[in-house]
């Protein structure tokens, strides 16, 4: 029976080590040495979000729909935000103008997902309906807001922007406490159909 379970033992190392070896070969991280494809297309727009704050009713394009137990919807919460749920329907402009025509709006949500710092998560569409752009653009993703720029995902489309794929690197353009915000959205698009 020891010998048995000594060959057993062997083996079992013999395996490892060849796994070891075949494995080293492999290079799991081999698409990024390769070039990202060339994007298919690139546009920037701005969005403008005004929050409610019991007082602005008639020009606010987003509001509070949660917040901790206890606490008010019309007054975002200390703590860095956290847990406040805010929905938007935003204006986009092609120019960082709030006066700007509008392009299209645009219109999702964001909570505020950390106690330690800003941060928080994006899902949100543009709906686009102008001579240059029509059709949606869909991102998510987490926005650590006090990064400069960060990235979140380009994750579908329709109309111009069917089944789009790519990244959006934003960036805050305008911050003017907690009654309004601008964010200028780079996208550059790598799958256009």
């Amino acid at each position: 029976m020891a010998i048995w379970n000594g060959k057993v033992l062997n083996l079992c190392f013999l395996w490892l080590l060849v796994s070891t070896v075949l494995l080293n070969g492999a290079d799991c991280h081999s698409w990024k040495k390769s070039k990202l494809p060339k994007p298919c297309r690139n546009l920037v727009l701005y969005f403008h979000d005004i929050i409610y704050n019991g007082k602005n009713a008639e020009n606010a394009t987003s509001a509070l729909v949660a917040a901790p137990e206890g606490a008010n919807l019309t007054i975002m919460t200390g703590n860095n935000h956290f847990g406040n749920l805010a929905v938007f329907d935003d204006p986009i402009t092609l120019d960082n103008n709030l006066h700007s025509p509008p392009v299209g709006r645009a219109q999702g949500f964001y909570f505020y997902d950390m106690k330690n710092t800003f941060s928080s998560w994006l899902g949100f569409t543009f709906v686009l309906n102008s001579t240059d752009y029509k059709g949606t653009i869909t991102f998510n993703g987490a926005d650590p807001i006090l990064v400069k720029y960060r990235d979140i995902s380009v994750v579908g489309g329709t109309g111009d922007f069917l089944m789009a794929r790519g990244i959006a690197t934003i960036n805050t353009d305008a911050y003017e406490g907690d009654v309004y915000f601008r964010l200028r959205v780079n996208i550059t698009l790598y799958e256009c159909y």
